[in-house]
């Protein structure tokens, strides 16, 4: 196999890169290009969304370093978050900047609960309500400004919309379709009893592509530059989320999970199809697409997020820590006193997260953290108890036994957090590769130019080109302290049910 060359868009919404993937027979190496921050910016209604412009000009000018290298770039491909989208004419210009998904689908999922009950959506999307989904936004949206509706040719999520940017082919690829509550996981298309419910007419609806599907050249304005003048547009798993469970380097023969370990945290498994009970609805259950259409069924939580705030509170009264202190801070601060159930409506957008969690401790009888060592172990304590309350929903449900857990995202770089998951699930733990993401948008734009053979031979290069850390269970909290989060657990569930 020749030397091949790719270059991934890889968008969080914090931040976003422009990786340069290198293939030399079985081995992958990433390097990156560019890094950007992802801005928001105050739209005409004066809401918060995201900068358009300023994101296209980092993508375009982290593109344009890359050809600069005289490479010669094989495949581009954008990966993004889920949710957010991206109004376009018949010209596949953009309307509007997309809206920030916090916040303005809260109404709109009241309105549409009264149109169709949360079982009946449920069973057509295999998604719990979340108010940041595509489904609530739009319905938000079309209500505010119908003119734009009127005006515009169809929506396209960010990843797609960039896509459709490089390439001017447009599509919507079906990882990042699966996670707008618009899309049906069984009969892998837009679900017509939702659009009906929004009012939306087919013609709005993007076509559908499966992961790994190569368009055409790059645009005539991409082609200047020598590098790109054979480069294919790929529509990768589109969903960063999704292009990261790609890259997890699993053995078929193993009943693994997954923990998708970033801002939020996603733990599920694999699957050949979609769970759709009741039971799966109650417990917040997602079922998403995948690579080779797979379905990646997992409970979203909150993760990092918690520590994020905190930082961001602290950082306000004059103390910055990174996270990387915070965490020894927790190590030293010895077991934790009191825990949190992270999912508790109060911790998603509280006014300030250490407040808000010593009134959580006290409420429950708990002794409040007093610095910032002990509310880090709170957090990483609660949030390790919290995965393995989901695993044990997690096999009662598939009936399926966990024989090992793979951590890959932001939170793979976090070793005493890992260590927690391997404890407090008593599973064995592969660590890494953190930047999951990115490395699977490049592997999955390699099999789409079929320069690797199958899924599981783009697994088998990410095991022999990136190390993973093995952690062993049985080294951290006991089992008592276990049974007091379930309790804590059952003691909220009593007082105020989590909404999906």
């Amino acid at each position: 196999m020749n030397t091949t060359y790719y270059l991934a868009c890889d968008l969080h919404t914090d931040c976003g890169r422009i990786i340069l993937g290198t293939l030399i027979k079985s081995q992958l190496n990433v390097q990156e290009i560019h890094r950007f921050p992802i801005k928001t910016q105050t739209g005409k209604s004066g809401a918060v969304c995201w900068d358009l412009a300023a994101l296209e000009k980092e993508i375009f000018t982290g593109i344009e370093k890359a050809a600069l290298l005289d490479l010669p770039i094989s495949g581009l491909s954008a990966s993004s978050w889920g949710g957010d989208y991206v109004m376009v004419d018949a010209k596949n210009r953009p309307l509007q900047s997309p809206g920030f998904g916090a916040g303005r689908g809260d109404i709109s999922t009241a309105r549409l609960l009264q149109k169709l009950p949360l079982n009946a959506i449920y069973a057509e999307t295999g998604i719990p309500l979340m108010p940041l989904h595509t489904l609530f936004q739009l319905e938000a949206e079309h209500r505010a400004d119908p003119v734009l509706f009127q005006r515009a040719e169809r929506f396209l999520p960010i990843a797609d919309y960039l896509n459709t940017c490089f390439s001017g082919v447009t599509a919507c690829e079906e990882s990042l379709a699966s996670t707008t509550q618009l899309y049906n996981p069984k009969t892998h298309a837009w679900s017509p009893q939702l659009l009906a419910a929004l009012g939306l007419p087919d013609s709005m609806m993007p076509r559908l592509v499966p992961s790994g599907t190569a368009f055409g050249p790059v645009v005539d304005g991409l082609r200047r530059h020598p590098a790109l003048l054979n480069t294919r547009v790929v529509a990768t798993c589109s969903h960063e989320k999704a292009a990261a469970i790609a890259a997890i380097p699993a053995r078929s023969e193993q009943q693994w999970a997954f923990l998708h370990s970033d801002n939020r945290s996603q733990f599920g498994v694999e699957r050949a199809k979609p769970i759709l009970s009741s039971m799966a609805c109650d417990d917040g259950f997602t079922n998403e697409v995948g690579l080779g259409g797979a379905i990646h069924f997992f409970k979203n939580s909150l993760g990092l997020t918690i520590v994020e705030e905190c930082r961001r509170a602290w950082a306000a009264g004059g103390k910055n820590y990174p996270e990387e202190q915070l965490t020894r801070m927790a190590v030293e601060s010895g077991p934790a006193k009191a825990h949190i159930s992270p999912d508790d409506p109060r911790f998603r957008e509280p006014a300030h997260m250490p407040e808000e969690i010593a009134a959580y401790c006290r409420e429950t009888g708990q002794s409040a953290p007093v610095n910032p060592g002990e509310y880090m172990r709170v957090i990483l304590e609660s949030l390790a108890l919290a995965h393995a309350e989901t695993l044990g929903q997690l096999e009662g449900l598939t009936g399926q036994e966990i024989e090992v857990l793979h951590i890959v995202g932001r939170g793979a770089r976090n070793g005493f957090l890992n260590q927690l998951v391997a404890d407090m699930t008593d599973l064995p733990v592969m660590v890494g590769p953190a930047d999951a993401a990115a490395i699977g948008n490049v592997l999955v734009q390699a099999l789409a130019l079929w320069h690797l053979k199958s899924p599981d031979h783009l697994r088998s290069i990410v095991a022999t080109s990136f190390p993973t850390q093995v952690l062993k269970p049985g080294q951290g909290l006991e089992k008592k302290i276990r049974e007091k989060f379930r309790a804590l657990s059952e003691r909220r569930e009593q007082a105020q049910p989590m909404a999906a």
